[in-house]
């Protein structure tokens, strides 16, 4: 179990088209750049997910060679890989879908080899519930952290399979107009302790530019999203988030608020790499050094020195 993270989710192939440019047929999916984002750990990484017999090669290389394990990758014989493509608009925040293509992730049934049945991490990427729980229920043992990402889609369609997988995980991550859907509340705090009831005991909440929160009990802590210039593609960003922040944590002997306060930030600057460019391009160069700069700078933002901070003037 020690330092193991499974990551169940999509491999794809996207087409992106943002106002810096436009890409076709690029390497995506969330198990994808959940790997690549956590492969930056002390870790043994392995991937539960379907593709096509049209994956490349080299793609599976790219994961290979950050030694992801792609034991628990099903190639469909003469099957298609999942398909996305989408257009953000010029506040890149928004997007339309142009085309959804399942493909092979229709009919996807996960298998979980041996080995991976006793993780140190569950990590259920954002991809159908019922997928979900079917990995989840291949665990020999209870994982010491099940982290589940989700979003709006299957809150709508799916809400009452999605309620079952919420009560067995520990973490539940989504952005901050998913957790006030998923929870029926008018205010982000409301809302955590509203899903902590549900299951969770951690609930990651996340805010695009302006950072993300996690939650447990009546605690709380925010870490800033890393400033940058230009943000070309916004596209997994979200994964990456959680792939850095379960990669941080899987590294640990000691899994507590205080350590998911640290991995929120590793987190922050994993989402801070993939934006800088399409698809996963950036997140294939990140390594240790070019990590701790993003991390320092990160920190830096909210460091005051105690002597400006001077109650006696209130």
């Amino acid at each position: 179990m020690i330092n193991k993270l499974l990551v169940v989710g999509t491999m794809a192939y996207d087409a992106i088209e943002t106002p810096y440019g436009k890409v076709e047929h690029i390497l995506g999916g969330a198990a994808t750049y959940i790997a690549f984002a956590a492969s930056n750990f002390k870790s043994k990484i392995g991937i539960i997910s379907v593709i096509g017999e049209d994956f490349k090669s080299e793609d599976l290389n790219l994961l290979i060679n950050r030694s992801v394990d792609i034991s628990g990758v099903e190639i469909i014989k003469g099957g298609k890989t999942f398909f996305w493509s989408g257009k953000y608009h010029s506040n890149i925040n928004f997007r339309d879908t142009i085309e959804t293509q399942l493909n092979v992730l229709e009919n996807f049934e996960p298998k979980v080899p041996k080995f991976w049945t006793n993780p140190k991490i569950l990590l259920l990427g954002n991809l159908h519930p019922a997928v979900q729980l079917s990995a989840l229920n291949q665990m020999a043992n209870k994982p010491e952290l099940i982290i589940l990402d989700s979003m709006n889609f299957w809150m709508d369609n799916f809400r009452s399979i999605l309620d079952k997988v919420i009560s067995k995980i520990d973490v539940l991550c989504i952005n901050d107009e998913e957790a006030l859907q998923l929870s029926n509340e008018n205010s982000i705090y409301n809302a955590s302790q509203s899903i902590q009831n549900m299951g969770p005991k951690y609930v990651i909440i996340k805010r695009g530019e302006n950072g993300a929160m996690i939650f447990y009990k009546d605690k709380m802590f925010l870490a800033p999203a890393y400033p940058l210039k230009d943000v070309k593609d916004p596209t997994g960003a979200g994964d990456s988030f959680v792939g850095g922040f379960s990669g941080y944590l899987s590294q640990q002997s000691n899994i507590s608020f205080e350590s998911m306060k640290v991995a929120l930030v590793y987190a922050s600057a994993m989402a801070s790499f993939t934006v800088q460019e399409f698809g996963t391009h950036n997140l294939q160069k990140v390594d240790k050094f070019v990590l701790q700069n993003r991390i320092d700078g990160i920190q830096n933002l909210t460091k005051l020195k105690p002597e400006l901070i001077n109650t006696s003037e209130l």
